[in-house]
């Protein structure tokens, strides 16, 4: 039971941090603060479906509805390195 609480915080946590770091790095005081955050929750993203990953091989769950949240994990990680590619192409035009 305490390994599952465990694991839940640290999903809630990874989750989170996606769209934290996306509205944070929005607000950049700079072009390279936004690329930082972006980076950040480009790790969150990818950490995130390492924890859902983990949720759906351990625990005994519905593992359809699993699958469907590391796909979009997957999708959000994808939109995200696909920003900070367009980002550092533009920034090398400058």
């Amino acid at each position: 039971m305490k390994r599952s609480i465990s694991l839940f915080d640290q999903l809630l946590r990874c989750g989170t941090s996606i769209g934290a770091n996306v509205v944070e790095g929005s607000g950049g005081s700079s072009k390279r603060d936004v690329v930082n955050y972006y980076h950040i929750a480009l790790k969150s993203a990818n950490e995130t479906k390492y924890w859902l990953c983990l949720v759906r091989d351990s625990m005994v769950c519905d593992r359809d509805k699993i699958g469907v949240l590391i796909n979009e994990a997957d999708e959000i990680s994808k939109i995200i390195a696909a920003s900070l590619i367009k980002m550092k192409k533009l920034n090398e035009m400058v």
